[in-house]
């Protein structure tokens, strides 16, 4: 309680949206008090108007894609994120790199791997607990997971636009500021890799670049992004 006492007053929408509950399968056999679950793609929908999730992509090959499963997207919304170990352009990252396709390159050369499986995955999960501040995330690790608690850190996934699929978002670079909330990082599927230096934490969004309806996959332009 002292340390929750510390914290500034956030008021945010997202915060009175955790009383939005889904029904859980009744299971017979036992009598247990019921548990309040928040679904978090329920969340997104009832903050966002509209829901992601990975699937089959539409194009041959490649792998898993990102859909919009309920709602549409308007224009200029941020429809998904980019996730992973942030590194700096002179930091280690060449085992991490090998057969890596998640490897996202910023424009002043700030790398993002965003691979959630193997040594990248290590990685990542041991700078999550080296910069946990008491009881509290400083980063999302369910990213790593296949049931994310952040339903917009999918940005990995999004494969590249073709002759028939047209870009329909793309990636914008920012830093988050200094004043962000210390409870909400939580929420933030990004961390930086050396804690030597204190610069700012490097994320990536994805952007809409026109209206995006349900059951359409997202198709990004890997050569187009916004500094």
């Amino acid at each position: 309680m002292d340390l929750f006492a510390l914290l500034p007053e956030v008021k945010s929408k997202y915060l009175e949206l955790l009383t939005i509950q889904y029904k859980r399968p009744k299971t017979t056999g036992y009598n247990h008090q019921s548990k309040n679950v928040f679904n978090p793609e329920e969340v997104m929908f009832n903050t966002l108007g509209f829901s992601i999730t990975r699937d089959r992509s539409s194009l041959i090959s490649a792998g898993t894609g990102v859909f919009v499963t309920k709602g549409f997207v308007p224009k200029g919304a941020v429809v998904s994120m980019y996730p992973g170990t942030v590194y700096q352009k002179y930091e280690p990252i060449f085992f991490q790199s090998i057969g890596n396709p998640f490897i996202f390159r910023c424009i002043d050369g700030v790398l993002i791997d965003g691979n959630d499986k193997g040594i990248s995955k290590a990685v990542y999960r041991s700078c999550s607990k080296r910069d946990q501040l008491g009881p509290f995330q400083m980063s999302d690790i369910t990213w790593l997971r296949p049931a994310v608690l952040n339903p917009l850190a999918v940005g990995q996934y999004v494969n590249n636009c073709s002759h028939n699929k047209a870009a329909n978002v793309c990636y914008q670079e920012f830093d988050v500021p200094e004043y962000f909330p210390v409870e909400l990082k939580q929420y933030l599927p990004n961390i930086t890799y050396s804690h030597d230096m204190p610069i700012p934490l490097r994320c990536v969004i994805l952007v809409a670049l026109r209206e995006i309806k349900q059951g359409e996959e997202l198709f990004s332009n890997y050569y187009t992004i916004v500094n």
